[in-house]
């Protein structure tokens, strides 16, 4: 690490439910956090459509720059959002329409339509990426299908976090690990997979030249560095894929080390070197995607704590909710075991009466629904603890390594009672933290393009002297509660 004691950085992140500008400074041998700003990400309904609220987003973006920027210089800025969702731009760089929210229903169906084209297998052995309806191919292809003018009339492709890099830079490329996540790339090839692209509909010419995390985009628009008073401050593509950063973030003990990112998805992966893809892989839906210094993360997208968002959005429509702490509070007062939901069940997937949904899957598999909140909360966590074991076993089944424990980062782990649970389904400790280990791997990355670091294991060594990280050891029978999930979840 060469000497950049008092180097200022701005990571913008970008999250499902809420975003934030963070300045992180170099101090010695410490790194230090700094909140700038923070605000929500708030999706709209538009004539039956579910948008980002792109241009709000934007707003807060340079808000968040000011405020960090009224503090000192900053060397260098990098954004990381939430993958697979895109904006589309005409011939002069403009945006033409707000992006479509993942969350929306145009999807529906269409993986099936997909593979009526491309078979099932031939996706998954170009791309390695596991199917979800929610992926940037499926979205294209709805609009490929319906032959959305949209489409026809765009000039560029940008996914969110390459937008508001284009935003802050004026530079278009599709940074590598975001590229990975939209199932258009070829995972062995890193390249778009144009052949399979073409034969759907899907104008090629569309997608920028990928560029991997650590490229220097150029200064902040000139515009940008007089309204916020920030001087030579350059635009750096991080681990653009929010997960990526968060991955690069974390200070693993070992090799064998699982990673869990716990937000409102949860990825839960190992780091190999190169791609897993084969007929293990493809049967547990393990998905390939880019990682930071060159690994690839070999992970399954979890449904996450979206499952308790919307409930508590449902259960309190009034905005009278209790805070996550307080709905925490309640699951862990309420009785264990009561019953169990597959997180991944599709009927979770979109916005709308969760409870009800989770309710409706309790009474479908012959179990008691829960009727109290602490009870249905306590459902939704044990339910992903007791995912999260059975991918663990899908992780060493397909990679041959036996994970010897799972590292929690993100907002999710700050949930207590979550952890305690997974490490017991688990049967593995769980270390937990940092919680901001998104912004803090987008820093590190910063930090290596500006040479101030040498690399990401360089890198993680800086996190785990800079905060602090606790762990949780396995405790409880869960072998029933193990037997009852599979049973219901193979059905």
């Amino acid at each position: 690490m060469t000497d950049g004691a008092g180097t200022r950085l701005a990571a913008v992140d970008l999250g499902a439910e809420s975003g934030r500008v963070l300045v992180g400074t170099l101090d010695g041998d410490r790194l230090a956090l700094e909140e700038a700003h923070r605000f929500p990400n708030v999706p709209v309904r538009v004539g039956g459509t579910l948008h980002w609220d792109a241009l709000r987003l934007w707003g807060d973006v340079e808000a968040g720059l000011r405020r960090a920027g009224a503090g000192g210089a900053l060397a260098s800025v990098a954004v990381d959002t939430w993958g697979v969702d895109f904006g589309l731009l005409d011939e002069r760089g403009r945006l033409l329409a707000n992006p479509v929210h993942y969350r929306d229903g145009r999807t529906d169906g269409v993986p099936e339509r997909v593979f009526s084209v491309v078979p099932r297998d031939e996706v998954y052995a170009t791309t390695g990426i596991q199917v979800m309806p929610i992926n940037t191919l499926y979205q294209l292809a709805s609009m490929a299908l319906d032959r959305d003018p949209l489409l026809e009339r765009a000039d560029q492709l940008l996914l969110m976090a390459d937008l508001f890099s284009y935003w802050l830079s004026g530079a278009q490329a599709a940074e590598y690990t975001n590229a990975t996540t939209t199932s258009c790339l070829d995972a062995r090839a890193r390249a778009w997979a144009r052949p399979m692209l073409e034969r759907l509909g899907i104008p090629t010419a569309l997608f920028p030249e990928v560029a991997n995390p650590g490229t220097r985009l150029g200064p902040l628009l000139p515009e940008l560095r007089a309204g916020a008073g920030l001087g030579a401050t350059d635009v750096v593509l991080a681990g653009s894929h929010d997960t990526a950063s968060a991955v690069a973030g974390t200070p693993l003990a070992s090799p064998r080390t699982a990673y869990l990112s716990s937000g409102t998805w949860s990825l839960l992966g190992l780091e190999v070197p190169a791609p897993v893809i084969d007929a293990a892989s493809s049967a547990a839906n393990l998905t390939n995607e880019g990682g930071v210094g060159g690994t690839i993360r070999l992970l399954r997208n979890v449904a996450g704590l979206w499952l308790v968002q919307e409930s508590r959005r449902a259960l309190w429509p009034s905005g009278d909710a209790p805070s996550y702490a307080e709905i925490t509070a309640m699951a862990e007062a309420a009785p264990p075991f009561t019953a169990f939901i597959d997180p991944d069940d599709e009927r979770f997937l979109r916005p709308g009466d969760l409870p009800a949904r989770i309710r409706e899957s309790c009474a479908e598999t012959g179990q008691p629904e829960p009727a109290e909140p602490g009870t249905l909360f306590r459902v939704i966590l044990e339910s992903l603890a007791l995912r999260y074991a059975v991918v663990l076993d899908q992780l060493a089944a397909a990679s041959g390594i036996a994970p010897d424990g799972v590292h929690v980062v993100g907002g999710g782990s700050s949930n207590s009672l979550l952890n305690r649970l997974t490490a017991g389904a688990a049967g593995l400790p769980v270390r937990v933290g940092p919680v901001e280990a998104t912004a803090v791997g987008n820093l590190l990355v910063q930090l290596i393009a500006t040479g101030r670091l040498a690399s990401i294991e360089e890198g993680r060594e800086l996190v785990a002297r800079s905060f602090p990280i606790t762990t949780v050891e396995p405790s409880g029978d869960w072998t029933e509660a193990r037997s009852r999930f599979a049973a219901l979840t193979c059905r």
